[in-house]
């Protein structure tokens, strides 16, 4: 469970990032989930857009996802979202230091 000054710094990681996962109007499916889990083997924070044809909000989207990815939701603003998962796999200099 992250706390509230590990959310807030996550969100500001994330901030420049560009989003790497798309959910549509099908909503949270396999492929989005199997999408989201690849690209969790090369980073720890991914961004994420819904897209205005989806039937989800970006927090329910977010929510599935995190429990779909043995993940952790940090932030659902409007159509976008972003997961933290730790990945000890990463070398050193990739991984986020939470304290």
């Amino acid at each position: 469970m992250l706390t509230s000054k590990q959310r807030a710094r996550l969100r500001g990681l994330a901030n420049p990032l560009e989003p790497v996962i798309m959910v549509g109007k099908g909503g949270v499916t396999d492929a989005v989930a199997a999408e989201t889990e690849n690209a969790f083997h090369t980073r720890e924070l991914i961004k994420g857009r819904v897209l205005e044809s989806a039937l989800m909000t970006s927090r329910e989207v977010c929510d599935e996802l995190a429990a779909r990815t043995r993940a952790e939701g940090v932030q659902a603003v409007g159509g976008t979202f972003v997961l933290y998962r730790e990945n000890r796999d990463l070398p050193e200099e990739k991984r986020i230091i939470l304290k």
